[in-house]
């Protein structure tokens, strides 16, 4: 498997895992960032990190990208807890909510980036070091035109796959049914990547993928939801 962490890939360099819509943060999103940062934060350095030290242990590490308000990683830090979570996510106010809550209950095995997914996986993720990476409900970019935005692109799923361990699961969720097509077709066609449920077929949703507020909030309008799950081969 090649590492992409050589900035080789032109098409890979223009995808970014989010649009910055940054809102006004609350006072206590502001003050989560002066007191709480230093204990849950990583900052960026465009180099390798040693995640044993960040974590203090070795644990099988699940990554999620774009936690929105972190409510889902909240909750599967806390009921999961032989695991470390590394979150990845550029909205501010997001941030500063989760790490508040991560606070009120002293969590231990969470850290976060708030910086561009691509830039965290290519230089600061060793090859081979991720038992799982969660990427759910991203930004589905409506429109023909913006569809190449996309985040799950054929090069960036080969670049998630030379972060993964043998055997690591991809799990991909999204509540637009044009963009759950393409994640099955980009998936469907990586080499490095097998459907766990079987070829080009959607996966039910995992129990541990809880209902969060902005998957009620779809179900009432009428959306579907759809999940699937990929081994790195």
């Amino acid at each position: 498997m090649t590492d992409h962490s050589d900035h080789d890939n032109p098409h890979l360099r223009r995808i970014r895992s989010f649009v910055l819509r940054e809102g006004r943060m609350t006072p206590a999103q502001q003050r989560a960032f002066e007191t709480h940062w230093v204990r849950f934060g990583i900052d960026y350095t465009g180099k390798a990190q040693d995640f044993d030290t960040h974590f203090g242990r070795q644990a099988p590490r699940v990554l999620e990208i774009g936690f929105g308000n972190g409510e889902a990683l909240a909750w599967a830090s806390e009921h999961d807890l032989a695991r470390d979570f590394l979150g990845v996510e550029v909205h501010g106010p997001g941030v500063g909510r989760l790490m508040n809550a991560l606070a009120a209950r002293n969590a231990a095995n969470v850290h976060l980036y708030k910086h561009d997914a691509v830039e965290v996986l290519e230089n600061e993720i060793a090859p081979g070091s991720l038992a799982e990476v969660r990427i759910w409900f991203p930004d589905p970019w409506h429109k023909t035109r913006h569809n190449k935005r996309r985040i799950v692109q054929p090069g960036f799923v080969a670049l998630l796959a030379s972060r993964m361990t043998p055997g690591g699961l991809l799990h991909l969720a999204t509540d637009w049914e044009p963009y759950a097509q393409h994640m099955l077709e980009v998936m469907e066609a990586a080499p490095d990547w097998c459907n766990e449920v079987g070829p080009g077929q959607f996966a039910e949703k995992p129990a541990w993928r809880i209902e969060t507020h902005f998957e009620r909030r779809g179900l009432k309008l009428g959306h579907g939801v759809w999940d699937l799950l990929y081994r790195k081969r």
